[in-house]
């Protein structure tokens, strides 16, 4: 199973963690969208910046 991620806030302003964990997943802009394994790698990730993005299940 894979998961559907999109980055919907700017990256303007946020922790260099947080941007560098948006750059992992290959989210660098507003609109870009990834699809990523799901794991507890990934799911970590995402709690990073789960304020910043929208998940789904593919």
């Amino acid at each position: 199973m894979a998961l559907n991620i999109e980055l919907v806030k700017s990256l303007n302003g946020r922790s260099d963690k947080q941007v560098a964990t948006a750059a992992s997943l290959g989210l660098r802009k507003i609109g870009d969208k990834t699809s990523q394994p799901d794991d507890p790698t990934t799911k970590g990730k995402i709690k990073v910046i789960s304020h910043l993005v929208k998940v789904t299940e593919a």
